[in-house]
């Protein structure tokens, strides 16, 4: 099958706008142009088209997509198998969601009793959900299933109480962070403090906190690009920073 720009942007359910861009920054170009000046594509056209949509549904940007499309590795079979496990796990979240709504619901209108707890499972979900698709092959490797799964299942335990104070830790570990940067010292008290709170953030979330394994997340954060770009965001050079203090903290280097 052969379709014009209006064909394929009605069968796909986007505009021609959208194709008509998707062609000027390249990301989806048409097989050919007719002799009156119609973008014309084709079957492998269509599949492409489908496969960009699958990304974009998932929020990735279309910058990442052209790359990811145009790597010499990719794979439409692999694409497509990585598409249903994400969309199967997004599934899941809205389903959750959908539930904590209605039970919300029934609540605000006097026809249950909904612990403080189940008002957040959603969330939680999603924070575990997001872990795992972005750090949950690496951090299996290096701590293990059930380690990993015993963390996890702390998260869905945690009551309101804990789940706020956890959050608010994670935001004192970044302040108290970038204070500390600025002193270009790990070992200083400020910096020290700053380890120490990263400490008391992981034990919300970590089965058994031990002074190895914060020592490995402290040189993930350095090794692992995202785990960098993260905490450089304000200050370049703030991930090895932390590792240093870290290090100095539970002895693994000296001051």
């Amino acid at each position: 099958m052969e379709y014009t720009v209006k064909e394929l942007a009605t069968i796909a359910g986007i505009t021609g706008r959208t194709l008509r861009y998707y062609d000027q920054i390249g990301i989806l170009k048409p097989a050919y142009t007719n002799s009156s000046g119609y973008r014309i594509y084709e079957a492998a056209e269509v599949d492409r088209l489908q496969q960009i949509l699958f990304y974009r549904e998932l929020d990735v940007d279309l910058d990442t997509i052209d790359k990811i499309m145009n790597s010499p590795g990719f794979s439409e079979l692999a694409a497509l198998k990585a598409h249903h496990d994400k969309l199967l796990a997004k599934r899941k979240q809205l389903e959750i969601l959908i539930r904590n709504v209605e039970k919300t619901l029934a609540l605000k209108e006097g026809r249950i009793v909904m612990s403080d707890q189940e008002k957040f499972e959603g969330f939680k979900q999603k924070l575990i959900d997001e872990n795992e698709q972005k750090y949950g092959k690496e951090i299996r490797e290096k701590y293990g299933d059930d380690q990993v799964d015993r963390s996890y299942q702390k998260i869905t335990e945690m009551s309101t109480e804990q789940y706020e104070e956890a959050e608010r830790l994670g935001q004192q570990v970044l302040e108290v962070l970038n204070r500390a940067f600025l002193t270009k010292d790990p070992s200083s008290p400020l910096a020290q403090e700053a380890a120490d709170l990263h400490r008391q953030w992981l034990t919300n979330y970590w089965d058994k906190y031990t002074k190895e394994a914060h020592a490995g997340v402290a040189q993930m954060y350095v090794d692992d690009e995202r785990f960098k770009a993260y905490y450089d965001k304000e200050n370049p050079g703030t991930a090895e920073f932390l590792r240093d203090a870290i290090m100095i903290y539970t002895g693994k280097s000296k001051a």
